[in-house]
Protein backbone atom coordinates (compact mmCIF):
# COMPACT_ATOMS: atom_id res chain seq x y z
CA UNK A 1 0.00 0.00 0.00
CA UNK A 2 0.90 3.68 -0.22
CA UNK A 3 2.01 5.84 2.35
CA UNK A 4 -1.25 7.67 2.80
CA UNK A 5 -3.53 3.49 2.21
CA UNK A 6 -1.54 2.28 4.30
CA UNK A 7 -1.87 5.15 7.16
CA UNK A 8 -5.35 5.07 6.82
CA UNK A 9 -5.70 1.51 6.85
CA UNK A 10 -3.53 1.41 10.21
CA UNK A 11 -6.18 3.89 11.76
CA UNK A 12 -8.78 1.41 10.63
CA UNK A 13 -7.06 -1.57 12.05
CA UNK A 14 -6.50 0.39 15.67
CA UNK A 15 -10.38 1.68 15.59
CA UNK A 16 -11.55 -1.81 15.12
CA UNK A 17 -9.45 -3.12 17.94
CA UNK A 18 -10.23 -0.42 20.47
CA UNK A 19 -13.86 -1.37 19.41
CA UNK A 20 -13.71 -4.70 21.02
CA UNK A 21 -12.27 -3.82 24.04
CA UNK A 22 -8.50 -4.13 23.04
CA UNK A 23 -5.80 -1.67 24.09
CA UNK A 24 -4.51 -0.64 21.15
CA UNK A 25 -2.78 2.75 20.76
CA UNK A 26 0.12 1.94 18.29
CA UNK A 27 1.00 -0.43 15.61
CA UNK A 28 4.38 -1.98 14.04
CA UNK A 29 3.98 -2.53 10.22
CA UNK A 30 5.35 -6.28 10.03
CA UNK A 31 4.48 -6.90 6.11
CA UNK A 32 3.09 -4.15 3.38
CA UNK A 33 2.53 -5.44 -0.01
CA UNK A 34 -1.55 -5.84 -1.10
CA UNK A 35 -2.84 -5.45 2.20
CA UNK A 36 -0.78 -4.54 5.72
CA UNK A 37 0.24 -6.75 8.50
CA UNK A 38 0.29 -4.67 11.58
CA UNK A 39 1.23 -5.64 14.96
CA UNK A 40 -1.06 -3.98 17.43
CA UNK A 41 0.07 -2.86 20.89
CA UNK A 42 0.44 -2.82 23.51
CA UNK A 43 -2.82 -5.68 23.32
CA UNK A 44 -0.37 -7.83 21.26
CA UNK A 45 -2.58 -8.88 18.39
CA UNK A 46 -1.85 -8.96 14.69
CA UNK A 47 -3.83 -7.11 12.36
CA UNK A 48 -4.69 -8.01 8.33
CA UNK A 49 -5.93 -5.33 6.30
CA UNK A 50 -6.75 -5.33 2.57
CA UNK A 51 -8.78 -2.63 0.81
CA UNK A 52 -12.32 -3.87 0.68
CA UNK A 53 -12.70 -4.02 -2.63
CA UNK A 54 -9.87 -6.30 -3.53
CA UNK A 55 -10.14 -8.59 -0.91
CA UNK A 56 -10.84 -12.28 -0.04
CA UNK A 57 -10.27 -11.94 3.93
CA UNK A 58 -14.28 -14.20 4.44
CA UNK A 59 -12.38 -16.76 2.25
CA UNK A 60 -9.60 -16.86 4.00
CA UNK A 61 -11.07 -16.68 7.75
CA UNK A 62 -13.11 -19.60 6.60
CA UNK A 63 -10.89 -21.82 5.29
CA UNK A 64 -8.19 -20.76 8.65
CA UNK A 65 -11.39 -21.50 11.58
CA UNK A 66 -11.96 -24.89 9.73
CA UNK A 67 -8.05 -26.31 9.92
CA UNK A 68 -7.74 -24.84 13.52
CA UNK A 69 -11.13 -26.65 14.77
CA UNK A 70 -9.55 -29.75 13.12
CA UNK A 71 -6.14 -29.16 14.94
CA UNK A 72 -4.65 -28.06 11.84
CA UNK A 73 -0.77 -26.18 12.36
CA UNK A 74 -2.65 -23.02 11.78
CA UNK A 75 -2.36 -19.57 13.34
CA UNK A 76 -5.41 -18.71 15.68
CA UNK A 77 -8.24 -15.90 14.76
CA UNK A 78 -9.30 -13.29 17.47
CA UNK A 79 -12.09 -13.65 16.76
CA UNK A 80 -12.62 -15.05 13.99
CA UNK A 81 -14.94 -12.44 12.30
CA UNK A 82 -14.22 -9.86 9.02
CA UNK A 83 -14.52 -6.48 10.23
CA UNK A 84 -15.25 -3.28 7.93
CA UNK A 85 -14.14 -0.18 8.72
CA UNK A 86 -13.44 3.26 6.12
CA UNK A 87 -13.41 0.89 2.76
CA UNK A 88 -10.80 -1.51 4.33
CA UNK A 89 -11.42 -5.25 6.08
CA UNK A 90 -9.70 -6.24 9.23
CA UNK A 91 -9.26 -9.63 10.16
CA UNK A 92 -7.78 -9.99 13.83
CA UNK A 93 -5.09 -12.91 14.88
CA UNK A 94 -3.08 -14.31 17.25
CA UNK A 95 0.28 -12.49 17.42
CA UNK A 96 3.07 -15.02 17.91
CA UNK A 97 6.66 -14.32 18.78
CA UNK A 98 9.18 -15.55 16.58
CA UNK A 99 11.16 -18.44 18.50
CA UNK A 100 13.91 -18.59 16.23
CA UNK A 101 15.49 -16.27 13.57
CA UNK A 102 16.52 -19.48 11.63
CA UNK A 103 15.03 -21.69 9.01
CA UNK A 104 12.54 -24.05 10.49
CA UNK A 105 14.43 -27.95 9.64
CA UNK A 106 13.35 -29.03 6.68
CA UNK A 107 11.89 -32.38 8.74
CA UNK A 108 9.90 -30.09 11.15
CA UNK A 109 8.84 -28.00 8.00
CA UNK A 110 7.45 -31.09 5.67
CA UNK A 111 5.85 -32.60 8.99
CA UNK A 112 3.81 -29.18 9.52
CA UNK A 113 3.15 -29.38 5.43
CA UNK A 114 1.97 -33.18 5.79
CA UNK A 115 -0.14 -32.59 8.90
CA UNK A 116 -1.87 -29.25 7.02
CA UNK A 117 -2.41 -31.26 4.29
CA UNK A 118 -4.17 -34.32 6.29
CA UNK A 119 -6.21 -31.51 8.26
CA UNK A 120 -7.37 -30.05 4.82
CA UNK A 121 -8.71 -33.14 3.41
CA UNK A 122 -11.04 -32.65 6.33
CA UNK A 123 -12.52 -29.16 4.86
CA UNK A 124 -15.18 -29.24 2.59
CA UNK A 125 -15.29 -25.63 0.80
CA UNK A 126 -15.70 -24.47 -2.50
CA UNK A 127 -12.13 -23.55 -3.20
CA UNK A 128 -10.45 -22.99 -6.55
CA UNK A 129 -8.79 -24.80 -8.60
CA UNK A 130 -5.09 -24.17 -9.26
CA UNK A 131 -5.45 -23.38 -13.01
CA UNK A 132 -7.41 -20.40 -12.15
CA UNK A 133 -4.37 -18.98 -10.58
CA UNK A 134 -2.24 -20.07 -13.73
CA UNK A 135 -4.91 -18.57 -15.95
CA UNK A 136 -5.16 -14.99 -14.09
CA UNK A 137 -1.01 -14.89 -14.53
CA UNK A 138 -1.71 -15.77 -18.80
CA UNK A 139 -4.68 -13.21 -18.68
CA UNK A 140 -2.19 -10.65 -17.12
CA UNK A 141 0.68 -11.71 -19.62
CA UNK A 142 -1.87 -10.85 -22.04
CA UNK A 143 -2.84 -7.49 -21.07
CA UNK A 144 -0.12 -5.19 -23.31
CA UNK A 145 -1.56 -2.13 -20.85
CA UNK A 146 -1.01 -4.01 -17.56
CA UNK A 147 1.79 -4.86 -18.25
CA UNK A 148 3.72 -2.67 -20.50
CA UNK A 149 7.07 -3.00 -19.95
CA UNK A 150 7.34 -6.73 -20.97
CA UNK A 151 8.66 -6.69 -24.53
CA UNK A 152 7.58 -8.98 -27.45
CA UNK A 153 9.79 -11.88 -27.62
CA UNK A 154 9.35 -11.50 -23.03
CA UNK A 155 5.73 -12.13 -23.18
CA UNK A 156 5.53 -14.69 -26.03
CA UNK A 157 8.11 -16.68 -23.71
CA UNK A 158 6.03 -15.96 -20.89
CA UNK A 159 2.52 -17.27 -22.16
CA UNK A 160 3.81 -20.27 -23.67
CA UNK A 161 5.70 -21.49 -20.81
CA UNK A 162 2.42 -20.83 -18.96
CA UNK A 163 0.20 -22.18 -21.19
CA UNK A 164 2.54 -25.45 -21.76
CA UNK A 165 3.27 -26.24 -17.87
CA UNK A 166 -0.09 -26.11 -17.22
CA UNK A 167 -0.88 -28.12 -19.58
CA UNK A 168 1.87 -30.86 -18.03
CA UNK A 169 0.43 -30.31 -14.67
CA UNK A 170 -2.96 -30.78 -15.58
CA UNK A 171 -2.74 -34.05 -17.45
CA UNK A 172 -0.21 -35.49 -14.46
CA UNK A 173 -3.33 -37.66 -13.32
CA UNK A 174 -2.06 -36.83 -9.46
CA UNK A 175 -4.71 -37.05 -6.56
CA UNK A 176 -5.73 -33.33 -5.64
CA UNK A 177 -7.21 -32.24 -2.47
CA UNK A 178 -7.38 -28.79 -1.22
CA UNK A 179 -3.85 -26.90 -1.05
CA UNK A 180 -2.39 -23.77 0.78
CA UNK A 181 -1.02 -22.50 -2.66
CA UNK A 182 1.66 -20.43 -1.32
CA UNK A 183 3.70 -22.25 1.65
CA UNK A 184 6.94 -20.50 1.51
CA UNK A 185 8.69 -20.23 4.33
CA UNK A 186 7.33 -16.68 5.01
CA UNK A 187 4.29 -18.44 5.55
CA UNK A 188 4.95 -20.46 7.97
CA UNK A 189 5.74 -19.21 11.44
CA UNK A 190 8.67 -20.55 14.28
CA UNK A 191 6.31 -20.69 17.21
CA UNK A 192 6.35 -22.15 20.96
CA UNK A 193 4.09 -24.56 19.65
CA UNK A 194 6.04 -25.63 16.62
CA UNK A 195 5.40 -24.31 13.43
CA UNK A 196 2.18 -22.66 12.43
CA UNK A 197 1.10 -21.67 8.68
CA UNK A 198 -0.74 -18.37 7.94
CA UNK A 199 -2.27 -16.65 4.66
CA UNK A 200 -4.75 -18.55 3.20
CA UNK A 201 -6.28 -16.36 0.67
CA UNK A 202 -4.69 -18.55 -2.49
CA UNK A 203 -5.93 -21.53 -0.79
CA UNK A 204 -6.83 -23.86 -3.95
CA UNK A 205 -7.57 -27.46 -5.37
CA UNK A 206 -4.54 -29.29 -6.93
CA UNK A 207 -1.71 -31.87 -6.36
CA UNK A 208 0.30 -31.56 -3.63
CA UNK A 209 3.42 -31.02 -6.10
CA UNK A 210 1.85 -27.51 -6.29
CA UNK A 211 2.14 -26.92 -2.84
CA UNK A 212 5.60 -28.04 -2.19
CA UNK A 213 6.76 -26.28 -5.39
CA UNK A 214 6.88 -23.60 -2.68
CA UNK A 215 9.01 -25.07 -0.10
CA UNK A 216 12.95 -25.25 0.09
CA UNK A 217 13.69 -28.38 -1.88
CA UNK A 218 14.87 -30.26 1.14
CA UNK A 219 11.20 -30.12 2.30
CA UNK A 220 10.41 -32.27 -0.75
CA UNK A 221 12.97 -34.79 0.08
CA UNK A 222 10.98 -35.75 3.09
CA UNK A 223 7.79 -35.57 1.87
CA UNK A 224 6.45 -39.24 1.74
CA UNK A 225 4.58 -40.25 -2.03
CA UNK A 226 6.33 -36.84 -4.01
CA UNK A 227 6.33 -37.30 -8.01
CA UNK A 228 9.44 -35.26 -8.01
CA UNK A 229 8.64 -34.89 -11.82
CA UNK A 230 5.64 -33.09 -12.14
CA UNK A 231 7.19 -31.17 -8.73
CA UNK A 232 9.87 -30.11 -11.38
CA UNK A 233 6.77 -28.72 -13.26
CA UNK A 234 5.11 -27.06 -10.63
CA UNK A 235 8.56 -25.43 -9.73
CA UNK A 236 8.62 -23.92 -13.06
CA UNK A 237 5.03 -23.05 -12.83
CA UNK A 238 5.32 -21.03 -10.03
CA UNK A 239 8.29 -19.14 -11.15
CA UNK A 240 6.39 -18.57 -14.19
CA UNK A 241 3.29 -17.28 -12.60
CA UNK A 242 5.05 -14.78 -9.62
CA UNK A 243 7.84 -13.78 -12.87
CA UNK A 244 4.51 -12.82 -14.54
CA UNK A 245 3.33 -10.66 -11.76
CA UNK A 246 6.56 -8.39 -11.30
CA UNK A 247 5.66 -7.05 -14.50
CA UNK A 248 2.10 -5.75 -13.38
CA UNK A 249 2.30 -2.16 -13.89
CA UNK A 250 0.40 -1.60 -10.24
CA UNK A 251 2.45 -4.54 -8.42
CA UNK A 252 3.80 -3.03 -5.08
CA UNK A 253 6.65 -5.96 -4.55
CA UNK A 254 9.91 -4.08 -3.43
CA UNK A 255 12.38 -4.25 -6.11
CA UNK A 256 9.60 -5.85 -8.15
CA UNK A 257 10.93 -4.82 -11.73
CA UNK A 258 14.17 -6.13 -10.99
CA UNK A 259 13.32 -9.38 -10.12
CA UNK A 260 10.90 -9.62 -12.63
CA UNK A 261 14.30 -9.11 -14.45
CA UNK A 262 15.88 -11.82 -12.61
CA UNK A 263 13.31 -13.97 -12.72
CA UNK A 264 12.57 -14.46 -16.45
CA UNK A 265 16.76 -15.30 -16.81
CA UNK A 266 16.00 -17.73 -14.34
CA UNK A 267 13.00 -19.29 -15.36
CA UNK A 268 14.76 -19.68 -18.78
CA UNK A 269 17.32 -21.42 -17.27
CA UNK A 270 14.95 -23.75 -15.46
CA UNK A 271 13.00 -24.67 -18.28
CA UNK A 272 15.86 -25.25 -20.76
CA UNK A 273 16.85 -28.06 -19.24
Amino acid sequence: MQAYAAHRATQAALSTASSLGLTAHDAVVLHNSNKLTLRLQPCDVLARVAPAAHQSAQFELDIAQRLFEVGSPVAALEPPEVFARDDFVITLWTYYEPVTTQAIPPADYASALERLHAGMRRVDLRTPHFTDRISEAQTLVADHERTPKLTDEDRAFLAGTLDRLRQAVSDSGRPEQLLHGEPHPGNLLPTATGPLFIDFETCCQGPIEFDLAHAPDKVADLYPGVDHDLLRDCRAVTLAMITAWRWDRDDQFPDGHRLGVEWLSDLRKATAR
